[in-house]
């Protein structure tokens, strides 16, 4: 039996749509309206109920919203097979622009950590403070190793990958609390409450009864890119970045530190915070250690 859900005592945000490049795009709001505001971006293959503990946390001090990122959560899929970068940090920006809610705070995680520290980069005005956990993309020693490949290479892979998606149907569990099991053994450090609910607000039930999670299989596959040139691209939009900026990387994840690999050089005003016994997902793995870190950051 799945444990019981209790966050679902807490009183949730408000869902609402926004369009963007035609699609339409799903956020949800916390309200709290005359607070500072928050954007919260989560990453791929995730949907935004995962900041939900985040936003409790913050909800009282922030006025805070949460997007589906397009073709994840309960945000259209787009047509075609590629979702890059720049299509993501356009939906953000259309976001804020719609809203109206700069200048603000972000959080991102992974994906998101990347789009923020590029939109971030792009509106300097923007943006107060940023926190971005594991966002900052590939570490260096894969940079390198992918360098080797010839663009000709990365394209053809880029094909077979995106032919294998073409093909990939989308797992289907007969209950909830079996999609619930595969995502407790896939992320150990989740407490079963806390799986229970990201897979509560992450699978969609198909018409004949079964559910599947509700990202679109063709996120996971990455236009082809020049690894070099696009790491280079990175460190122009760090540079950019005027606002305090929070790195965090679990130390059990395969992320590296930025600051021993050097990315948090590029940074005018940098801190790192390198969290024992977690994971890709700090906030989750070790969610007292994450606000507490937070909190101090942004108080001071």
């Amino acid at each position: 039996m799945p444990p019981k859900d209790k966050s679902r005592n807490i009183l949730g945000p408000t869902s609402h749509s926004y369009f963007s490049q035609r699609l339409r795009l799903h956020y949800v709001d916390w309200g709290n309206h005359d607070a500072p505001p928050m954007l919260l971006i989560h990453g791929g293959r995730d949907h935004c109920r995962n900041w939900d503990w985040v936003a409790e946390a913050f909800r009282k001090d922030y006025h805070i919203i949460a997007p589906d990122l397009r073709g994840h959560g309960d945000s259209q899929w787009m047509i075609g097979g590629a979702y890059s970068i720049n299509d993501y940090t356009y939906d953000i920006a259309q976001l804020l622009h719609q809203t109206k809610m700069t200048p603000l705070t972000i959080i991102g995680h992974s994906l998101g950590g990347n789009i923020s520290l590029r939109y971030t980069g792009l509106f300097p005005e923007n943006v107060v403070k940023l926190v971005a956990i594991e966002g900052m993309g590939p570490p260096p020693s894969f940079t390198q190793e992918m360098a080797s490949q010839t663009n000709m290479q990365r394209v053809r892979g880029w094909i077979k990958e995106l032919r294998d998606a073409s093909g990939r149907q989308p797992r289907r569990y007969k209950t909830v609390e079996e999609a619930y099991e595969r995502m407790q053994k896939e992320n150990p450090h989740l407490s079963p409450e806390r799986a229970y609910h990201l897979t509560v607000h992450g699978v969609n039930q198909n018409e004949d009864g079964s559910y599947s999670w509700k990202f679109d299989n063709y996120v996971r596959v990455f236009a082809p890119r020049n690894i070099e040139a696009e790491a280079l691209e990175f460190q122009e939009y760090w540079k950019a970045i005027t606002c305090p900026v929070l790195l965090f990387r679990g130390t059990e994840s395969w992320a590296t530190d930025p600051l021993q690999d050097g990315r948090a050089a590029h940074f005018s005003n940098v801190q790192v915070a390198n969290v024992e016994g977690a994971g890709h997902w700090v906030h989750h793995d070790r969610l007292d250690e994450f606000l507490r870190i937070t909190k101090d950051f942004l108080k001071g």
